[in-house]
C-alpha cells in the first residue's frame, strides 16, 4: 500500500468509527465527535480521491466534507 492509500484508508475508517460509534448510541449525531470524525474522515477520503484522479469519489467525499462543516459551524453558532 502506497500513501494515497493509507490516506484514503484512514478516512473511511473515521467515517465508519462515526456510523459505527452512532449506531450503538455512544455518540449522537449532533454530537462534535460524531461531525469531527465525519468531516476529518470526509476530507481525507476526497483528498486520496484527488490524488487518484477518481472524479465520483471526490464529489461524494467532498460534499460529505462540506455538509459536516456546516454541522460542525451550527454546532459551534447553537452553543
Amino acid at each position: 500500500m502506497n500513501l494515497v492509500d493509507w490516506i484514503g484508508f484512514a478516512g473511511v475508517f473515521q467515517i465508519l468509527l462515526a456510523y459505527i460509534l452512532n449506531v450503538s448510541k455512544m455518540i449522537t449525531n449532533e454530537s462534535p465527535a460524531f461531525i469531527l470524525l465525519n468531516l476529518i474522515g470526509a476530507a481525507m477520503a476526497c483528498l486520496a480521491s484527488v490524488l487518484m484522479d477518481y472524479l465520483p469519489f471526490i464529489i461524494l467525499e467532498a460534499v460529505w466534507a462540506f455538509v459536516s462543516l456546516i454541522a460542525l459551524i451550527k454546532y459551534f453558532r447553537l452553543k
